[in-house]
């Protein structure tokens, strides 16, 4: 593949957003556009104090003569879709990652910056493109339009002296290296119920994790983290190195939650996805993410049965039949598994007719597939309890759920009770029944897995705050005896994940800003070489295992085609790795090996980044869950030792005000400059966290920065001391 060109008119399309707002004259206003996704109606219910507010703020990027043109729409976006996106300034231009030689710009950090927030807006990438939203529901680049074309300008003007401040997607000043924050509130104010208004007043926004801080990659972001999951969580619940004709059932393909069909497939399992949005299933399909869609449940439990699948049609029913590789009828496709030769199609019309298909089920035989089921999951699980009541078998073997739930009442969870479409309606003209509804459907989604769990299937939360939802809908998900933070199953992070943050593994990434396919391919050869060399060199056992699973990744990711968007790659690295691997690519870059420079990235879901009680803090139990002390400091100390830009966020993944995370970009051009400031700030990166965890109490952190401080003799940590005779504790307390 070559990297994608760049037209004249896409030159000048980039030289024309980089002007600053289009005023003279206005754009046409053409609002909401067909043929795309959008975000759900938002209710804020303002008062009318509240709606004229939010009026005036909008209004505040426009001079006088040009507010009386824009006031009547802006008030009726608001009325509406409950905020003010400024559709009239939608940008007319293929939205996508440019090479980074396109963008007019004085700096080539500015230039990147540009790139990573025009992949972030990509249709392709974009769960909402044209409201700004990357994923999750309501992860926000910028909160309005103007917001966009004002960053553009200001990054194409900038010199190496200036810094450009982002308050929750407003620009206050003018400069290359980009401090980030969003969502930074009073902690009392920090609610759900405040959010919405707030972001209806266009005041603050929910920046999620990566979408806010412009270093959203597309679900391959999320897929290797899936990836390691889904097979830790064999290694621990099933014994299993092998997952081949293991079961994996969940639900979500819309933003992050795309990468779980294609984990599945490359953890070697069966996986089934669902999904309400038919937008989301085929834009997945169609990207080769998901190998196989259906609407049919007897079709999606055939595939986990042990007996071939019979279709019994309608009368008087058309089919066609292409042997040469899909059997297709109405909405489900399936893929032939069978050394079938026929090279013919047939349309045929059939009187009540009886289908043999042509491949065995998928679980019997081994097959890895990703399955996506275009429904509720809830009555997925319903029918998979109905399976086990009425044939004994139990037909899954892993369960979890990507659903949006630290969004529920605002389209990140839909009630089984509905279909997709009414459910919208009624979330947009009474959010109160709405609410009522997501919370029944989330008591009945915990008692089929509930019951399927007691049967043996191994359930996990992924994080997105499901079992804590459902715990306020009064779902039984209690574990006696437990703190706060614990249910009666784990969190991905407190079973599985948790130990890998702890040897200071993360999702570390980078982007390739020439655009060119081939430099990509070159950084993978470098990351997989780095990590082989350091396996020669001697590492303990447990990181040897981590740096095996990321060799067979990098190569399992030039087959899978993961690339949605810019040339990205993510690796779940430690400390050493990401040093190395930065290092080894700055050479390339400086060598002419690689064709343009390289932005380091990593999720804010990392070791050090995120303090999240619910999710990535979640093992830590001396009491220090909920201090968010650790994500604020990586932000600092991120920007005081080299980071090309900083964020900080309030909200992402488990929801507003349940959690607090921070991200950073570092652009590699190939000088000396570049390296040490990568070797600076990439050790800090990773072992404030591993110290903070180390602290905490946790085994494999306090191995891992003893080790690090054996390698960096400038490094100092506080041990802790265990106690080690508890009985001293119950004898001080009697006294």
């Amino acid at each position: 593949a070559l990297p994608p060109r760049v037209s004249s008119a896409a030159m000048t399309s980039l030289k024309e957003i980089c002007r600053g707002l289009p005023l003279y004259p206005l754009p046409e206003n053409r609002g909401r556009r067909k043929g795309i996704p959008h975000a759900p109606v938002r209710t804020p219910n303002l008062t009318a104090q509240e709606k004229k507010l939010a009026l005036r703020n909008a209004l505040r990027y426009f001079p006088p003569e040009i507010q009386k043109k824009l006031v009547l729409e802006f008030a009726e976006e608001l009325r509406l879709y409950g905020h003010i996106y400024m559709y009239r300034f939608f940008p007319d231009i293929e939205m996508r990652a440019y090479p980074i030689g396109a963008y007019p710009c004085k700096t080539k950090s500015a230039a990147a910056i540009m790139l990573m927030i025009m992949n972030n807006l990509d249709p392709s990438v974009a769960q909402f493109p044209q409201e700004l939203v990357t994923y999750g529901g309501n992860g926000q680049v910028f909160s309005n339009w103007a917001q966009f074309w004002l960053v553009m300008h200001y990054l194409s003007e900038m010199t190496e002296e200036q810094t450009l401040v982002m308050y929750s997607g407003h620009p206050l000043k003018n400069a290359p290296r980009l401090i980030i924050t969003n969502g930074m509130v009073i902690p009392n104010y920090s609610t759900r119920d405040e959010y919405e208004k707030m972001f209806a007043l266009g005041v603050t926004m929910y920046g999620q994790m990566t979408a806010g801080s412009y270093c959203y990659i597309g679900p391959q972001g999320i897929v290797h983290g899936t990836v390691l999951t889904v097979l830790n969580a064999g290694r621990r619940y099933l014994k299993a190195e092998d997952l081949s004709g293991k079961v994996f059932v969940t639900s979500g393909l819309g933003g992050m939650s795309g990468a779980q069909a294609k984990a599945a497939v490359i953890a070697g399992c069966v996986g089934i996805i669902a999904e309400v949005d038919e937008a989301a299933l085929l834009k997945r399909h169609k990207q080769g993410w998901l190998m196989e869609i259906s609407n049919n449940l007897d079709h999606c439990i055939a595939r986990l049965s042990d007996y071939q699948w019979l279709l019994r049609a309608t009368t008087n029913a058309s089919y066609h039949l292409h042997v040469k590789c899909v059997f297709s009828f109405m909405n489900v496709h399936r893929t032939i598994t069978n050394n079938v030769t026929l090279e013919v199609s047939l349309k045929v019309h059939f009187l009540q007719p009886i289908f043999l298909i042509y491949s065995r089920d998928a679980r019997k035989n081994k097959i890895a597939l990703s399955l996506g089921y275009h429904g509720n999951v809830v009555d997925l699980w319903e029918r998979l309890v109905y399976e086990l009541d009425t044939t004994g078998e139990l037909l899954v073997d892993l369960g979890s759920d990507q659903t949006s739930c630290h969004n529920p009442f605002s389209g990140g969870y839909y009630p089984v009770q509905l279909g997709f479409e009414e459910a919208k309606q009624l979330l947009s003209t009474n959010p109160g029944k709405f609410r009522s509804l997501v919370q029944e459907s989330l008591k009945r989604h915990v008692a089929a897995i509930n019951r399927l769990a007691d049967k043996g299937m191994f359930f996990w939360d992924y994080g997105n705050a499901f079992l804590l939802e459902a715990q306020r809908a009064g779902a039984d998900v209690e574990k006696r005896g437990a703190n706060k933070t614990e249910f009666r199953y784990p969190s991905y992070v407190q079973h599985i994940m948790g130990d890998i943050f702890s040897l200071g593994f993360g999702p570390f990434r980078w982007v390739c800003t020439s655009g060119d396919p081939q430099d990509l391919a070159i950084t993978d050869s470098i990351a997989m070489s780095v990590l082989e060399e350091s396996i020669r060199q001697g590492v303990s056992t447990s990181v040897k295992q981590q740096y095996h699973d990321n060799i067979r990744w990098i190569r399992e990711a030039g087959r899978h085609s993961l690339v949605v968007g810019s040339q990205a790659r993510i690796l779940y690295s430690d400390q050493r790795g990401r040093v190395s691997i930065a290092m080894a690519i700055n050479r390339a870059i400086s060598e002419g090996r690689i064709k343009a420079p390289v932005v380091l990235s990593r999720d804010h879901h990392d070791v050090s980044g995120t303090d999240s009680p619910y999710r990535e803090t979640s093992n830590i139990y001396d009491g220090s869950a909920f201090c968010a002390d650790m994500a604020v400091q990586n932000f600092v100390g991120d920007a005081f030792r080299g980071a090309t830009w900083v964020a900080l966020h309030n909200g992402g993944g488990v929801g507003w005000g349940e959690v607090i995370n921070g991200g950073f970009g570092l652009v590699l051009d190939g000088s000396t400059e570049a390296e040490e400031r990568a070797k600076m700030m990439l050790s800090w990166d990773v072992s404030n966290g591993v110290a903070r965890r180390c602290w905490s109490g946790n085994d494999y952190a306090y191995e891992t920065i003893c080790q690090a401080m054996k390698e960096n003799a400038t490094l100092k940590v506080t041990l802790p001391h265990k106690v080690v005779d508890e009985n001293i504790l119950e004898q001080a307390l009697k006294h």
